[in-house]
């Protein structure tokens, strides 16, 4: 953002139906940034330029609503202001430009390609490309929603937190055993996710659904933020990991890099509220 100021600005304040209250909303969500990614109650105030009061009922209200939370001192963005991202990202041109890439790795591995994002404890495809092969998750299609932690994609969706934003998630998500071989301790998620950082990539085998496996990478903006994640599906027996990493990783990779060129020539605003 060029403008010192995170604050959202119009020229016509005059506007019969503006909503000031609104305004001042999207502006405390908008005062956090990398360089203020927790604020006190001064801190807000002081970025928007209203009153602490002010401050103070939008961010209990949005601490109510679970986009911030509140640790007795400082206020932090959660991971669910990424909802506001899924509109940005179905509406304005991403999901249509990323289909015939998705279409275009599908042709190439002859198994099922999408593209989901984060949203609370669930991914939500925003892109589905279904090979004709038949799949026990052929029921899967775009708005599909599933668990976060027992997903390729959610796991790359979640690499993309900051480690005490990570940590907050795996203590408030109820880690669901679908089957068992789902991995539902907390320390070893945390483990994993991380190395997912250094690796680029992960496997989820038999977790979501015995006989299903899927290799996931993240889509990242211009500025490294991962904003969304692309896999491949596959059952089990017909795609072994080292068969996965082999020919559908780099493909993944390739496809991401194209993703990610698309995303970084949007607006920068726009970028940022991925």
């Amino acid at each position: 953002m060029t403008d010192a100021s995170p604050n959202i600005r119009r020229t016509d304040r005059k506007f019969s139906q503006f909503v000031q209250s609104l305004e001042r909303g999207l502006n405390v969500i908008a005062s956090f940034s990398n360089d203020a990614p927790q604020q006190t109650l001064s801190d807000v105030a002081a970025a928007t330029g209203i009153s602490r009061a002010a401050a103070r009922r939008i961010l209990l209200t949005l601490n109510e609503l679970e986009y911030v939370r509140f640790d007795g001192r400082l206020f932090q963005l959660t991971p669910k202001v990424l909802r506001l991202g899924y509109s940005f990202l179905s509406s304005h041109g991403f999901a249509e430009a990323a289909q015939p890439i998705v279409a275009n790795i599908v042709k190439q591995v002859e198994e099922s390609s999408s593209i989901s994002i984060l949203d609370g404890h669930e991914i939500v495809y925003i892109v589905r490309v279904q090979t004709k092969r038949i799949m026990r998750t052929a029921g899967i299609h775009i708005g599909t929603r599933l668990p976060a932690h027992a997903t390729a994609m959610g796991r790359v969706l979640l690499s993309g937190l900051a480690d005490d934003e990570l940590r907050q998630f795996l203590e408030s998500t109820p880690l669901t055993k679908l089957n068992k071989t789902t991995i539902d301790d907390k320390a070893e998620l945390f483990r994993l996710i991380k190395k997912i950082r250094e690796d680029g990539y992960v496997i989820v085998r038999d977790e979501l659904e015995l006989g299903i496996q899927s290799i996931a990478v993240p889509v990242c903006n211009g500025q490294g933020g991962v904003v969304a994640a692309l896999n491949v599906g596959a059952q089990s027996a017909r795609m072994s990991p080292a068969r996965a990493v082999k020919e559908a990783l780099p493909i993944l990779l390739d496809s991401a890099r194209q993703l990610q060129e698309f995303v970084s020539c949007m607006p920068a605003v726009e970028i940022r509220d991925i």
